[in-house]
Order: structure tokens, then C-alpha cells, then sequence
């Protein structure tokens, strides 16, 4: 099950970009609550409490609870839009959750375990995927799921139906999608020069106009006129 998180909050009665540049420069994020209802508020968290509350958090989905001056209600973190310079968080929306009602969320892939074809075979591990979109109760929803590639030898590949999800959460991701696999390296091979031929030397390219190394400078061209 994911960690519950406790988020203060206060209204705004204010909106726009003017409002949110001045949220931030107080010490705030600007943040968006959708309701069950699909009607929308703008909330403002305290920056500092907000970092700290997630500082342990891999992903942007989190489960919480989050008091708004005083009310409490369930919802999820669906996105946190952060700086490009220095990654802080500028911007939050929340959904409002029913914990009787399903949810649908996206899980992180985690890759356990070192591939026997990287081990004993000189492979490559990727990993294609890195989340799936899953369905459940918002409280079996877990952050992360491990998925154990030691067995996976060259040209092996695991799939979502591969996958082993924990019980009561149903996966949304096509079963066919491409996880993780082993392929071999592939080394590019210089192609053997023919018996008695010496090898090419390198084409240089050079810009302008080639000159002759027999002409005369121009300047003594001119002078002979």
C-alpha cells in the first residue's frame, strides 16, 4: 500500500499567473483540487512543508490526505510540475478520491537482480518500460513493483503479462508491452583491406578554392604585367 501523506492547505480566492507568481514568491506552490463532482478549486500549500512532506517520494503519485483550512478529505497527487533550473516543485493538481471507489494510477517498474546473460553472456540489459497504468482501491495502491530480470539470458525479453502485481490491483497496460530484455553487443567490424593493398589514407576535405602549388603568387602575377 502507497504512504499516506498529510498536505495543509488554503484556498485562493484569486487566479491567473500573477496570482501564482506571487504564491511562490510568499513561500507557496499554487496548487488545483478536481473534485468528485469534476469542479475544480485553486488551493496554495506551504512550499518548505510540501518538500519535506515528499522528499522520500519516488514518483509524483501520492496518496494523501490533504486538509483544506481545516476539512479533510482523501485525494491523489496526479502531477507536480517543477523549475527546469533547480527541479522545485512550482505547480500541484490533486484529484478528490471515494476509498470505496477504484482508481486508476500509473506504478514504477523497478528492476531487481542482475541478468545471467549480462553476467555470464557480456549482455545488455534495457529497460523499455518504466510504468504502467493500473486500476485498484485507492488503498492497494503501492508506488513502486519489483521486477526480479536475474533469469533473463540474451534475447530474453519480459512483458507486462509478466509482470506479478500485488492482489486487488488490475492492470490497465497492454500485456504484450515490452518491460525489459537482454541483447547481445553488437561491435561494429572495419571491413579487412584486400591482400597487397594498402590501406586508404583519410580524404581530406578543405574549403575554398584549391591552389595550385605551382602557380605564382597573384600579387607577382600582377607585378610582371
Amino acid at each position: 500500500m502507497a504512504n499516506t501523506i498529510k498536505f495543509n492547505a488554503t484556498k485562493r480566492v484569486a487566479n491567473g499567473s500573477g496570482e501564482a507568481r506571487r504564491v511562490r514568491r510568499a513561500g507557496g506552490i499554487p496548487a488545483a483540487l478536481t473534485r468528485l463532482d469534476h469542479t475544480t478549486e485553486t488551493l496554495r500549500l506551504d512550499a518548505h512543508e510540501f518538500v519535506m512532506a515528499t522528499r522520500e517520494e519516488a514518483g509524483d503519485q501520492i496518496l494523501g490526505e490533504l486538509v483544506i483550512d481545516g476539512a479533510s478529505i482523501h485525494a491523489i497527487v496526479r502531477e507536480i510540475q517543477r523549475d527546469v533550473i533547480d527541479g522545485s516543485p512550482i505547480h500541484v493538481d490533486f484529484s478528490e478520491i471515494d476509498m470505496t471507489r477504484k482508481i486508476r494510477a500509473t506504478v514504477r517498474l523497478a528492476l531487481v537482480g542482475e541478468p545471467d546473460g549480462v553476467k555470464n553472456q557480456g549482455g545488455v540489459l534495457t529497460q523499455m518500460t518504466h510504468e504502467i497504468e493500473v486500476e485498484c482501491l485507492p488503498s492497494a495502491l503501492v508506488e513502486s513493483v519489483d521486477v526480479d530480470v536475474a533469469a533473463l539470458k540474451i534475447d530474453d525479453v519480459i512483458t507486462v503479462a509478466d509482470v506479478k502485481l500485488p492482489e486487488g490491483i488490475t492492470v490497465l497496460t497492454h500485456g504484450d508491452t515490452a518491460v525489459a530484455g537482454v541483447s547481445a553487443v553488437k561491435e561494429e567490424e572495419e571491413a579487412p583491406a584486400a591482400e597487397g593493398e594498402e590501406p586508404a589514407a583519410p580524404e581530406v576535405l578543405s574549403k575554398g578554392k584549391k591552389e595550385d602549388p605551382d602557380a605564382a603568387p597573384a600579387a607577382d602575377a600582377k607585378a610582371k604585367k
